[in-house]
C-alpha cells in the first residue's frame, strides 16, 4: 500500500505588490480566497493573483490580468509546492534547491482565471486540482438597445478606471499604450474624462504610440501613428500623443518569446510590439511607473475573425460563455494544463512586457466587473448568427458608450488585422514569419528544458 505524503511546505514567489485590488486590502482578499466561497471571491475587484495555505489546504485564484503558475516538486522529507508568475522563476528556484532535474516547462501548471483552484492534500501521487468557478456568465442581462449596452459596458470600464485612479498617487504620470483603435481609444478617453471629473490635471497623461522604422529609414511601418494622430485630432486631444520610434531591427522575436514564455503567433506578435514600446518609454522616462492598455476589448465583444480559424463557427463563439476569455474551458479535452486557454493564457502578451521593463500595467477591459457586463450582452439576438453583424457590434457599442459616459465622440476606424498597440497589416508580414512552426521552434530553443 502506498503511503500518502502531505503537502506541508509551500514556497510563494508571487510579488504581493503586483496585485491591483481596487476595493479591499490584500489581506481581506486573501481571506476570501481562504474561504473557498466563490461568491466571496467574486467580490474582489481589480487585477490579482492570490494564494492561501491553511495547513495542507491550498487555494489559488486570479483574474485574467495577472498570471500565476505552480509546480509540485518531490523532496525526501516530503513534497513542496512552488507558486510563481513565471516558468523561469520556478526553474530557478528548483535549481537553487538542487531539484532542477525534476523540471520541465510542461510540468508547470497555470491557474485558470475566474476559478478557485484547490489542491488536494496528497503529494504522491500528484493530485489533480479541484476547480470552482467564481465568475459566472449571466447571459442576456441587457436589452438589445445599443445605447443601453454601451452605457453599461463603458460605464463599468470608467468605474474600474476611477477605482484604479484612487490607488495611484495624483502626482504620478499615466501612460496609455495607444494605437488609435477602439479599445486603446476608449481607455484613453475614459482616463482623460475621469481625471477632469476628479479635478485632477490631465497634463500627467500621455498616449504612447509605437512607430517602427523600416529598413529604408521610413517610419511608422504599419500605420499606427497615422491612425493615432487622426483619432486624437478628431477629439482635439492630439497634444497628448507621444510617438516612440523603434528601429525594425529591435523587434526581437527570440527575446519576446523568452519574456512571455509562449509561442502562439498572434500573442508573440502583440508582445513583440508591446515589448518594443515599453523599452522605448523606459529609455525616455527612467521613473515612469503606470501604463494602461486596451487588452481584453476584443475578447469581451467577441471580435475575432472566425473565418481564419477552421475550428470555429459563429455558433461555437456565441454559444460558449467566456469563449475568448477562457478557451474551451477547464473540463474540455483541448484545455491546456500548462497554459490554460483563451485570454487567460494570452494576457501575458500585455502583462509580461510591461513587467519586464518595470511598469505596473493595468488592463481595465480584463477585470471581472467589465467582463461580467460584456457577458450580459444578448449577442445572439443582436446578430442573428451573422458574423458580419458581430464584427460591427464592437465599434458601435463602444462608440455609443464612450459618448454617453464622457461626452466625447470617439472615432471608429475600420479594423485592421493587427491592432494591439502596434503594427497593422501594411508591412506586417515583413516583421513576423507566417509559419507558426517558427515560433514553436524558437520556443523550444529558448524556453525548453
Amino acid at each position: 500500500m502506498n503511503r500518502l505524503a502531505l503537502i506541508e511546505r509551500m514556497v510563494n514567489l508571487l510579488d504581493p505588490a503586483a496585485n491591483q485590488i481596487l476595493n479591499m486590502s490584500v489581506e481581506e482578499a486573501l481571506e476570501r480566497v481562504a474561504s473557498g466561497d466563490p461568491a466571496r471571491v467574486r467580490e474582489i475587484d481589480g487585477q490579482f493573483a492570490l494564494v492561501h495555505k491553511a495547513g495542507t489546504v491550498i487555494r489559488m485564484a486570479r483574474s485574467i490580468g495577472r498570471p500565476m503558475r505552480f509546480f509540485l516538486a518531490k523532496k525526501s522529507d516530503g513534497p513542496v509546492l512552488i507558486v510563481a508568475e513565471r516558468i523561469d522563476e520556478i526553474r530557478e528556484y528548483l535549481a537553487s534547491e538542487g531539484l532542477d532535474g525534476q523540471f520541465h516547462p510542461s510540468y508547470t501548471r497555470m491557474v485558470p482565471a475566474h476559478y478557485i483552484t484547490e489542491l488536494a492534500l496528497v503529494g504522491c501521487p500528484d493530485p489533480n486540482p479541484h476547480y470552482t468557478r467564481y465568475l459566472q456568465s449571466e447571459r442576456d442581462q441587457l436589452s438589445t438597445d445599443l445605447d443601453e449596452i454601451g452605457r453599461a459596458y463603458i460605464g463599468a470600464l470608467s468605474q474600474e478606471i476611477d477605482r484604479w485612479l484612487d490607488s495611484v498617487d495624483a502626482r504620478e504620470p499615466l501612460g496609455v499604450m495607444f494605437s488609435g483603435g477602439i479599445d486603446s481609444g476608449a481607455v484613453f478617453l475614459c482616463v482623460y474624462d475621469r481625471l477632469i471629473k476628479r479635478g485632477e490635471s490631465p497634463a500627467r497623461l500621455k498616449a504612447f504610440t509605437l512607430s517602427v522604422t523600416g529598413d529604408d529609414g521610413a517610419t511608422d511601418l504599419g500605420g499606427d501613428v497615422a491612425q493615432a494622430e487622426r483619432f486624437l485630432k478628431s477629439v482635439d486631444l492630439d497634444l497628448f500623443l507621444e510617438v516612440v520610434e523603434v528601429p525594425r531591427a529591435e523587434i526581437d522575436l527570440r527575446e519576446t518569446i523568452r519574456v512571455i514564455e509562449d509561442y502562439k503567433p498572434l500573442d508573440v506578435q502583440a508582445a513583440a510590439m508591446g515589448l518594443a514600446l515599453c523599452k522605448g518609454i523606459r529609455q525616455r522616462y527612467a521613473d515612469w511607473k503606470y501604463l494602461l492598455d486596451g487588452d481584453g476589448g476584443d475578447e469581451n465583444l467577441r471580435d475575432y475573425p472566425i473565418e481564419e480559424n477552421p475550428e470555429l463557427t459563429i455558433r461555437s463563439v456565441l454559444n460558449n460563455p467566456f469563449f475568448y476569455h477562457e478557451g474551451w474551458g477547464v473540463e474540455a479535452v483541448k484545455h491546456s494544463l500548462t497554459y490554460t486557454g483563451g485570454q487567460s493564457r494570452g494576457h501575458v502578451r500585455s502583462y509580461a512586457p510591461a513587467t519586464r521593463h518595470g511598469f505596473k500595467g493595468f488592463s481595465p477591459f480584463a477585470t471581472p466587473n467589465v467582463i461580467a457586463v460584456a457577458e450580459g450582452i444578448p449577442f445572439i439576438a443582436l446578430t442573428d448568427w451573422d458574423h458580419r453583424r458581430l464584427y460591427e457590434l464592437k465599434g458601435e457599442v463602444t462608440r455609443r458608450g464612450v459618448e454617453q459616459i464622457t461626452g466625447l465622440t470617439m472615432p471608429v476606424f475600420e479594423k485592421r488585422r493587427f491592432q494591439r498597440g502596434a503594427v497593422s497589416e501594411q508591412g506586417f508580414d515583413s516583421l513576423f514569419p507566417a509559419d507558426p512552426m517558427v515560433y514553436r521552434r524558437i520556443y523550444q530553443e529558448n524556453c525548453g528544458a
